[in-house]
């Protein structure tokens, strides 16, 4: 890809997605431009990553096809305004920030702006992630189309309406946290039934990677279930005991809860908009 990527911040996500496109031919390291407010942050990035550097958000911007904003949302605004004047109807805009709406991204660089929405998980880090997006009436199909190609090496790509980018952020977004939970508990009960703790975190890892894979496959989870259910067996004795203690339920809750919580931050970003 010819294109030159801009990428306003350069903290974790930020570097997640960096280390992603560069591991995956997608980028080249010399077509990625980054700013940030920290010397020692941009230091490291080009010694890492060997992208350009820039202390100053206006000349990424200026220099860059693309221009992904990645910052804090309690920031988002001041730097927005710094961008008004230099982002071009012609460039892509890419906003990741977290409750950030188009139209208060509208409101301050213009609504004659190309704008995508996007929502990014952690696990674009090793090419393993989900990327929700949704888009301003100025995006056309082929500006889908190149989004989608810059970013389906390392993540899962998932066009939606707008008003469901809260309900990806608590499924997708805040998914990888609850996983790891569920990783650490399988393997805690490897280890109360012996398995020494190196061993038990593996198995379980592994069995949570096999069993999403089959799931990707096209295979239904509840099928899946049965399958794997003997009459009396010892997996209808461990279903038996989740369903005792509401795991499935917990687990709805679980993203219904970051859902809201989700929603309660893009009503403060539009209210302070």
């Amino acid at each position: 890809m010819n294109a030159s990527v801009g990428f306003i911040g350069g903290g974790k996500m930020a570097e997640a997605i960096i280390s992603a496109l560069i591991d995956s031919e997608t980028v080249k390291p010399e077509k990625i431009n980054v700013s940030d407010i920290s010397e020692e942050r941009l230091k490291y990035l080009k010694e890492r990553y060997k992208v350009n550097t820039y202390l100053l958000n206006t000349e990424v911007a200026a220099i860059s096809d693309i221009v992904v904003l990645v910052v804090k949302p309690q920031i988002a605004e001041l730097v927005l305004e710094e961008l008004r004047e230099v982002i071009l109807s012609t460039q892509l805009f890419i906003s990741v920030v977290a409750g950030l709406s188009i139209g208060s991204i509208e409101s301050i660089i213009g609504s004659n702006k190309k704008i995508i929405r996007a929502m990014p998980n952690i696990l674009v880090k090793i090419k393993e992630g989900t990327i929700g997006y949704c888009i301003n009436s100025n995006v056309e199909m082929e500006d889908c189309e190149f989004f989608e190609c810059l970013f389906k090496n390392i993540a899962e790509v998932v066009k939606v309406e707008e008003y469901l980018m809260d309900a990806v952020t608590g499924l997708a977004g805040s998914g990888p946290a609850f996983v790891f939970l569920m990783i650490q508990a399988l393997a805690d009960g490897g280890v109360r039934a012996g398995l020494p703790r190196d061993k038990a975190i593996k198995l379980a890892a592994q069995t949570v990677k096999g069993a999403a894979a089959l799931v990707l496959k096209g295979e239904h989870p509840e099928i899946l279930k049965d399958s794997v259910m003997s009459p009396a067996g010892t997996t209808a004795e461990g279903i038996v005991k989740l369903e005792e203690k509401a795991v499935r339920s917990a687990f709805i809750e679980a993203v219904f809860a970051a859902y809201k919580r989700s929603k309660e931050i893009s009503e403060l970003m539009k209210k302070k908009g």
